[in-house]
């Protein structure tokens, strides 16, 4: 079970995410995932600072609240010493672009608000300030700094498992590396050398050669609005697991076939690491997060911890000339990142159907390594639960610089999960965040436009939708660019602010969406 410890008079709090699961074991060298916390205690209403303080390790940083209804417009800044060569960095804005669920699962006693998580990579001292501005005539109160260790979780020798019978996007070769690593660390950059990410190579592609490269340089947006596009109607969740619909059924009816059999399943011998208390002196102990009472939907059994694997295309033995499932790309299961399944405490909700995906960015740097990819998603995982009190991870599906697609939200790849990353849509939707800051300088690589390109294709066809197409969907909340109720023409692939008010995902990624939705419709893993 996790634990918690609140240490000495800096108000710093540990919470282990911690437990022990039946594809799990301890490793010798392996270190549990764990959330600290510091109070930004203060007199001053309209401001909150922390003078240079030495903490617990951590490498993901954000600042969180009691009330999550509470949408804080004001600035929070960060700077951390690297814990390897005591270098401070320079100040960091936190980005408040982030807001719990419209479902059941964002009205959880739990929840807290919070800005979006920053990874900053091995640190052992921090300082912050917080300052309400413009409307803001005070700081939330309980403010207080989320600091992640996203810990290490060491494999047996071989390869991680995969989801998919397809093509990989990135077109990686097999290695005993826990996740791909380029040539180059700078994400302004692509990757000089083929990815080698932590996944097993499946045996034989079943679709055809890979897309060659796109050379478009990113385009604007278009203004235009199709004359007729899709509707949907207002978000349905049903009451148990769905099957994976097949492309080109009526869209206003709900998934009613199950999918092909899982072909394969993680490697039994590849653990997640089950976490444990760091012993310290306990002087209060906060309460857990409380899962969900009233869950969205109520889904017929509690998600494997190993979702099974995605359906990939098979010929149709009546001989139909109709379209069929489109191949899978791969995908690297959460079981081969380190999720700890023992952190989601509520089942998944699924959706009737998946209309849209949104393409976000996770911010932070993009110096990072691909090695540190799975790393950064745990500590994501780790700062949605424990930080913002969610039930899972957020997103649905996560891609790095070098084009790997990982598994998000647990509930199955293949099925319409219910995420949390785009409010007022995420009833109709998937999300897909691309790990890295785009809005400050940073450029996707073409290995991750790549990428996302094919895993919405992906999902996309699994419902018959078209990833160059528009939709109209009902926003389910009020989020800065739409009410409650308006009718929102979108693109099938578009990207966070579109939904909401926010500058996710970044200027350069949004600037490119146009040439990852052209990329998307002639993707190998679009439906036919």
């Amino acid at each position: 079970m996790a634990g918690a410890v609140v240490v000495g008079a800096t108000g710093v709090t540990a919470v282990a995410a911690t437990g022990d699961s039946d594809n799990t074991e301890t490793i010798s060298n392996s270190r549990p995932a764990k959330a600290h916390t510091l109070a930004l205690d203060g007199k001053d209403q309209k401001k909150r600072t922390l003078p240079r303080t030495e903490t617990q390790t951590f490498s993901l940083v954000g600042v969180s609240w009691d009330d999550s209804t509470d949408a804080f417009e004001g600035t929070a800044q960060i700077r951390t010493r690297g814990a390897d060569d005591g270098t401070w960095t320079d100040w960091s804005d936190l980005d408040f672009g982030i807001r719990a669920p419209e479902s059941a699962e964002g009205k959880d006693s739990g929840v807290r608000g919070a800005s979006e998580p920053l990874w900053v990579g091995p640190s052992d001292a921090i300082e912050a300030r917080v300052l309400a501005d413009g409307e803001e005539t005070a700081v939330p109160k309980a403010l207080r700094l989320d600091m992640i260790d996203p810990g290490v979780t060491v494999k047996r020798q071989g390869k991680g498992s995969v989801k998919g019978d397809g093509k990989p996007s990135a077109r990686p070769k097999e290695s005993d590396a826990p996740a791909p690593s380029p040539s180059a660390s700078d994400g302004d950059t692509a990757p000089s050398t083929t990815p080698e990410p932590t996944v097993s190579q499946p045996s034989e592609p079943s679709g055809p050669s890979g897309p060659s490269e796109p050379t478009d340089a990113p385009v604007t947006e278009p203004p235009s609005t199709p004359t007729s596009p899709a509707t949907s109607d207002a978000p349905q969740e049903p009451s148990a697991e769905p099957s994976t619909s097949a492309p080109g059924e009526d869209p206003t009816t709900k998934p009613t076939t199950e999918p092909t059999a899982p072909t394969a399943q993680p490697d039994p011998t590849d653990p997640t690491t089950p976490a444990t208390e760091e012993p310290q002196e306990p002087t209060a102990e906060p309460s857990p997060t409380t899962p969900s009472e009233n869950p969205t939907t109520e889904p017929s059994s509690i998600p494997d911890a190993r979702p099974t694997a995605s359906t990939s295309a098979k010929p149709d033995p009546t001989g139909s000339t109709g379209p069929v499932t489109p191949p899978a790309p791969q995908i690297v299961s959460r079981a081969a990142w380190g999720a700890d399944e023992t952190l989601v405490t509520d089942p998944p909700s699924y959706l009737a159907k998946v209309d849209a995906v949104f393409v976000h960015h996770t911010a932070g740097t993009n110096s990072y390594e691909c090695a540190e990819s799975p790393a950064i998603i745990r500590a994501i995982l780790t700062y949605h639960v424990k930080s913002n009190g969610w039930s899972d991870i957020g997103y649905n599906f996560f891609v790095d610089k070098c084009g790997t697609v990982f598994e998000g939200r647990a509930g199955g790849t293949d099925k319409p999960v219910r995420g949390a990353h785009t409010y007022g849509f995420n009833g109709y939707s998937s999300g897909v965040s691309l790990l890295g800051d785009y809005e400050n300088g940073g450029t996707p690589t073409a290995e991750a436009k790549q990428a996302i390109a094919d895993v919405s294709a992906w999902k996309l066809g699994l419902h018959g939708v078209d990833p160059e197409a528009k939709v109209t969907l009902t926003a389910a909340g009020d989020t800065g660019v739409w009410k409650t109720g308006d009718r929102a023409t979108l693109n099938t692939v578009s990207g966070h602010r579109d939904g909401y008010a926010t500058l996710c995902p970044g200027a350069t990624l949004y600037s490119a969406l146009p040439e990852i939705r052209r990329t998307a419709g002639t993707s190998v893993y679009a439906a036919g």
